[in-house]
C-alpha cells in the first residue's frame, strides 16, 4: 500500500524514537551514557547511490529448496506471497498497517486456524473476516512507546508480550508507510527469531538505516521474494525501479537454500499492485 498518511507516520515515529535508535544503532555517538567527548566524530553517511546498490544486492531473493510459495492477501494491492508449506507451526499472526481492509490476516486466520492482531491507529475500519479469528487494535507499531496527536503506538514486542504471545512462533506482515525501519533497528533479537515469516513493504533505499535495518534481518531469516509496487514507480534511484517495494522473509531455522542459487526473475504469483498501471519489476538473480 501506498498512502497519503506516509508523511505523517514517518515523521511522528522518527519524532518518537528515531533519535534514540540511530545513537542506539550508532554507539560511537551514544558515549556510554556520559557527556560527549570532543574528539568523537560522527561516521560519514555513505552517498544514497552507493546505500541503494548495497541494499539492493542484499534483497537479492535466494532460491529455497522446501518452499511452496502461495498468495495470501488481495489479489493485487495488500496480498503478498508467503512459503504455505512452512506456516504449520505458526501459533498467531500479526498484521500491521491494514488502513480498513486485511484479506492476508482473513486468509492467514482461516487457513491456519489461528487468531491474526490488526494493528492501525490512523484508520480505525475493523474489516470483517468470515470463518476466521481476527482482532483489531487501534495502535500502530514503532521503535518505542509512545502517544502521539492521540495516536498509540508501541513496539513489536510489547504488542506480542500484551496479547499472550510472548514466546509463540508468528507470522507477520508489515506495511507501515516507513516506520518499519526503525522498529526493525530497535527489535529485540529474541523477538524476530520467533517470526517464521516476514512479509515486509519497505519505503525507500538511499539511507544508511535501510541497509542496516536488511543486514541485521538477514541474521534471522532468508530473503526468499522481491516485488516492486508499481504505485510507486520511480526512474532516478537505481538500481531500484520503485521507492516501495515487498520483500518475504524466511527464518532460516526453516528455508533451505537450494544449492543452485538465487531466484531469477518474478514469480507469476506477484501481480501488479496497481492492476491498471504499467509495471516497474526489474531483473532479479
Amino acid at each position: 500500500m501506498t498512502r497519503s498518511r506516509t508523511w505523517l507516520v514517518v515523521a511522528l515515529v522518527l519524532s518518537a524514537g528515531g533519535v534514540a535508535a540511530w545513537l542506539a544503532f550508532r554507539p560511537d555517538l551514544r558515549g556510554a551514557g556520559s557527556p560527549p567527548q570532543a574528539h568523537v566524530k560522527p561516521q560519514v553517511k555513505q552517498r544514497p547511490e552507493l546505500v541503494r546498490e548495497q541494499l539492493f544486492a542484499e534483497l537479492q531473493p535466494v532460491k529455497l529448496a522446501n518452499c511452496e510459495l502461495r498468495r495470501f492477501g488481495e489479489p493485487n494491492d495488500g496480498g503478498y506471497l508467503m512459503c504455505g508449506n512452512l506456516l504449520s507451526a505458526v501459533q498467531t499472526g500479526y498484521s500491521y498497517g491494514i488502513s480498513g481492509y486485511d484479506q492476508w490476516g482473513c486468509d492467514i486466520s482461516q487457513r491456519l486456524k489461528v487468531r491474526v492482531h490488526q494493528y492501525d491507529c490512523f484508520d480505525d475500519r475493523r474489516p470483517v473476516c468470515r470463518n476466521g479469528t481476527t482482532v483489531f487494535h487501534s495502535e500502530c507499531v514503532g521503535p518505542s512507546a509512545a502517544t502521539m496527536d492521540g495516536r498509540l503506538f508501541d513496539t513489536v514486542e510489547n504488542q506480542f508480550v500484551r496479547n499472550g504471545d510472548g514466546a509463540a512462533r508468528v507470522v507477520v506482515k508489515m506495511d507501515v508507510e516507513g516506520a518499519e525501519w526503525e522498529t526493525f533497528l530497535q527489535a529485540p533479537d529474541a523477538v524476530l527469531e520467533r517470526i517464521d515469516q516476514l512479509s515486509v513493504e519497505f519505503h525507500g533505499a538511499g539511507d544508511d538505516r535501510y541497509l542496516a535495518a536488511v543486514l541485521k534481518l538477514k541474521r534471522f531469516f532468508h530473503v526468499a521474494n522481491l516485488h516492486f509496487n508499481n504505485y510507486s514507480c520511480q526512474q532516478d534511484i537505481p538500481p531500484f525501479p520503485s521507492w516501495a517495494y515487498e520483500v518475504l522473509f524466511v527464518n532460516k531455522k526453516l528455508g533451505v537454500p537450494d544449492p543452485s542459487g538465487t531466484v531469477r526473475g518474478t514469480n507469476p504469483l506477484d501481480t501488479p499492485n496497481n492492476r491498471d498501471a504499467k509495471d516497474c519489476q526489474v531483473q532479479t538473480g
